[in-house]
């Protein structure tokens, strides 16, 4: 057992491991050459704000007697400037927001391990082509565009990481802080003379990062005073920065600015997914080279409702993607478009001469090719059969570009061609970094395969008494074969180190199974004495289960289908007639359960009152919400309560009886605690509901090992965790064995699903750490979310250590294996690198938590085991001695 755990172990961290070289590879390439236009730009400097958190509806809708709550922005909207919506990508999140408006490139998945502050691979930006910027805000934004920078022109101010307080009286001081020291900076330039002198060149970015809106959303959410406020706020300092900045120019008319935000954020004070709540943000540009508002009176091609909405049906929207906004800021001031930018130059926003439109055009489109060609170029070098990319694209890099010296003006043609350009390349960066994946994708796929018939061939040997001795000359011989051919292959490619793990892991697999083929043989002759029609049922019933915990990923209502079917088992096997009480209790258990997966996974408000079971945990949460909804902070009673309510979660249980009932108890009730103080509303009924489920679990699978006459069944009040299991006693295989399997892989689904989901875990809601911390602080804060989806897992898991320990099946997670290995393989197919981002995003997602799952659970079963078994004596009690 140790042997096969240790192997499992290990080849599914290998083919988890192979997912981030099929698809969280960096897409960016470096060695280009930066491309700048010859031409005069309009603007000698930028002025870069973005507003953190905010929506586009927020910002834009007006108030029900019809005035703006930022009246300076919509002016200049209506007058002096061109507006729209930015398109984000998710994930919605602060740090590739920013790199799409200021690198021009979307999410680098490389990134998956870095968090919200950093980006794992060096790129361009328009801060880094500026000739000085000059940055005030948040520490997790700033230093990120200040470290990749060449030189020494980027400069950063920041506040404390401390001021980042969800209990904050006021977040937006953040912001007040922001603008008080731009003030400072202008007012101190005025009397240094160097500082000054620098002011005064062009090319000059100043970005200024506002974090109190996305702050208060959070914490209030954005239909809350706070965070309205926050936008007046922030409109009111816009207004004065841009008076600060035209005086000291003295008015010179070269100055672009650009307001905008990094994501919005949905009605629950969340962002991370795809809501369009999330995705569309704000954008105003006006000032140097910049189109005034203009005004339309045929109908716009926009028909999502929300010009109406806004009242500006009558101004021209023109929308962008977030990464074309750093195209747009380059060609502003006349800097080279940031060499890994991927975005489009939107031309309505720019107020210029059709040539400069025309050459800038061209501009973007040679810095995208140059991408193209660099991909191009690394990937022929290193692979052994070169497939080129799409031959319109190659027709299209021969024709010599005269494109603005062929026509005595500028046409349409001109700048089609360059759009048309832009566009075949981005496709040949998709086909080049994907490259190797259908490749690398069959290696993973024949591993899969191989190691789940290695397991039914390890079922089979070990419960159904066939041991045939296998001959091992031809299988040595073709494995070696195979061995030296794929080595040979990879060499030839210079093909990373990791490829080689990948392509040859499924070779001793194989051999393995090979070896075992005289078993096969074994089974097809002992066939005809076998239940055939039970084995078709069963096979039937678990390949549907299978298909119903797989559609569960993308409807979590399947799980609530799922368990009205499971809730009918006792009556259905018979069981019923047995025992009446236990399997009413199943029924009612499975159908309560039933209810959550209902439920909504984001966007539940606080409803503390129906916290209960535990009375200090239940009072905590109560307080500590109030406390924070009467501005008066965490409370530092309430603060110490929740870590030793935490830290003491997994001790706790240590120090019971082994007996089952006590040591199950224990371990339910303690992780129960932990999980009321990480919730904020009906999710804290999950723990007790499937713990009451799980109880039943372990009593009705005795009454089924009874009825089947199991040997070696032990009584639930005989049972002692910590007593040692004689191995002898190790009973073989019945079909049974597999229901339990599917069930117990049932419970870890819906333990993760039950009440939440992909969305749930991109757009966790903050308010559900509030007992421990109100600090942002992204590590902590996903340590003890994850702690919160781990807590379920625990229950099911001492409950299937329980079912194994009664049941003499201490080998039954081997048929968990069998089982549970069909979903990655499923997901790994529905893996997508076409449509949108959300689904591309989602497909991966799914397949890493299920691998994560198999790997995970693996390792929680050791930890389960010690949960279970072992026991803390921290104290013994004197003998007494009679006479």
């Amino acid at each position: 057992m140790i042997t096969f755990f240790l192997v499992g172990l290990t080849v599914h961290v290998v083919f988890f491991l192979s997912i981030f070289d099929i698809y969280f590879t960096s897409p960016l390439v470096h060695g280009m050459t930066p491309q700048a236009t010859s031409l005069a730009p309009p603007a000698s400097r930028l002025v870069l704000v973005v507003a953190d958190g905010l929506r586009a509806d927020s910002l834009f809708t007006l108030l029900p007697n019809g005035s703006s709550r930022a009246p300076y922005l919509r002016s200049v909207l209506e007058e002096k400037g061109t507006w729209g919506v930015s398109h984000t990508r998710v994930p919605t999140e602060s740090r590739p927001g920013h790199v799409a408006l200021i690198a021009g490139f979307y999410e680098d998945v490389s990134a998956v391990a870095k968090g919200w502050k950093e980006n794992p691979v060096e790129f361009d930006s328009v801060f880094n082509e500026s000739r000085h910027t000059w940055s005030w805000g948040s520490p997790d934004i700033l230093p990120m565009f200040a470290k990749g920078a060449s030189g020494d022109h980027v400069y950063t101010y920041t506040y404390p990481a401390q001021e980042e307080d969800f209990a904050s009286t006021d977040a937006s001081r953040l912001d007040s802080w922001v603008f008080s020291q731009v003030k400072s900076f202008f007012q101190l330039a005025k009397s240094n003379s160097s500082l000054r002198a620098s002011l005064l060149e062009d090319k000059n970015v100043f970005f200024l990062h506002l974090l109190g809106i996305d702050t208060n959303g959070h914490a209030h959410r954005p239909m809350s005073q706070e965070y309205l406020d926050n936008i007046g706020l922030v409109d009111t300092g816009v207004a004065e920065l841009v008076s600060i900045v035209e005086d000291f120019f003295d008015y010179d008319g070269r100055t672009a600015y650009v307001f905008t935000s990094d994501h919005g954020m949905t009605n629950w004070g969340s962002h991370g997914a795809g809501h369009p709540s999330e995705t569309l943000t704000p954008l105003i540009v006006w000032g140097a080279g910049v189109h005034n508002a203009q005004r339309v009176t045929e109908p716009q091609p926009y028909n999502d409702g929300y010009l109406q909405d806004w009242n500006l049906e009558h101004l021209r929207r023109v929308d962008v993607g977030q990464a074309d906004i750093a195209p747009l800021m380059a060609s502003l001031i006349g800097v080279p478009i940031p060499v890994n930018s991927v975005g489009v130059l939107p031309l309505p926003y720019l107020n210029n001469t059709d040539l400069f439109k025309a050459e800038n055009m061209y501009t973007n489109a040679i810095q995208v090719l140059e991408q193209f060609k660099m991909k191009m170029t690394q990937k022929k070098e290193t692979t052994l059969s070169f497939r080129s990319f799409f031959a319109a694209l190659h027709s299209l890099l021969k024709l010599p570009f005269y494109l603005l010296n062929a026509l005595p003006f500028i046409s349409p043609y001109q700048i089609s061609l360059c759009q048309s350009l832009i566009s075949y390349s981005l496709e040949g960066l998709v086909y080049y970094h994907t490259y190797d994946r259908f490749f690398l994708g069959c290696s993973v796929v024949l591993g899969f395969v191989g190691w789940t018939s290695y397991v039914v061939l390890v079922i089979l040997k070990t419960h159904a008494s066939l041991n045939r001795h296998p001959s091992l000359l031809k299988q040595v011989r073709l494995c070696m074969c195979v061995t030296v051919v794929i080595t040979v292959f990879l060499l030839i490619q210079r093909s990373p180190v990791t490829y080689y793990i990948y392509c040859l892991l499924p070779v001793p697999i194989w051999y393995s199974v090979l070896k075992e083929s005289g078993m096969v043989t074994d089974l097809i002759h002992s066939a005809p004495s076998l239940p055939l029609w039970k084995c078709f049922v069963y096979f039937v019933l678990v390949a549907f289960g299978i298909e119903l915990l797989v559609v569960s990923f993308f409807h979590r209502a399947m799980l609530t289908v799922g368990l009205a079917i499971l809730s009918i088992w006792p009556f259905m096997s018979g069981l019923f007639g047995k025992a009446k009480f236990r399997s009413l209790s199943w029924f009612l258990g499975c159908l309560f359960l039933a209810l959550f997966p209902l439920m909504p996974v984001v966007g539940r408000e606080p409803n503390i009152h129906l916290m209960f079971h535990v009375a200090v945990c239940a009072y905590v949460p109560s307080l500590t919400h109030s406390s924070l909804q009467q501005k008066q902070g965490l409370p530092l009673l309430n603060q110490i309560i929740s870590w030793i309510t935490l830290g003491s979660s997994m001790l706790v249980p240590l120090l019971s009886s082994t007996r089952i009932f006590h040591r199950l108890l224990s371990i339910f009730l303690s992780l129960t605690a932990t999980y009321l103080l990480l919730s904020t509303g009906s999710e804290a009924l999950f723990p007790p509901v499937l713990s009451w489920l799980m109880f039943v679990w372990i009593n009705i699978e005795q009454e089924a090992m009874l009825a089947q006459g199991v040997s070696g069944r032990q009584e639930l009040s005989t049972i002692d965790f910590s007593a040692n299991i004689d191995i002898a006693k190790i009973r073989q295989l019945k079909l049974d064995d597999i229901r339990r399997s599917y069930f117990f892989v049932f419970f870890i689904i819906t333990a993760f699903f039950g009440t939440g989901n992909i969305a749930s875990i991109n757009s966790f809601d903050p308010a559900s750490v509030y007992c421990f911390l109100t600090v942002f602080n992204p590590f902590i804060m996903g340590g003890l979310m994850m702690w919160k989806v781990i807590i379920p897992f625990i229950i099911v898991m001492c409950t299937f250590e329980t079912i194994q320990v009664t049941g003499c099946e201490l080998q039954t997670i081997i048929n968990f294996n069998s089982i549970s290995h069909s979903s990655p393989q499923h997901f790994f197919f529905l893996v997508q690198d076409y449509g949108s981002w959300l689904d591309i995003g989602t497909s991966i997602s799914h397949y890493v938590i299920v691998m994560s799952m198999t790997i995970f659970l693996m390792l929680l079963s050791v930890v389960t085991h010690i949960l279970t078994s072992q026991r803390l004596i921290l104290w013994r009690r004197p003998k007494l001695h009679f006479p």
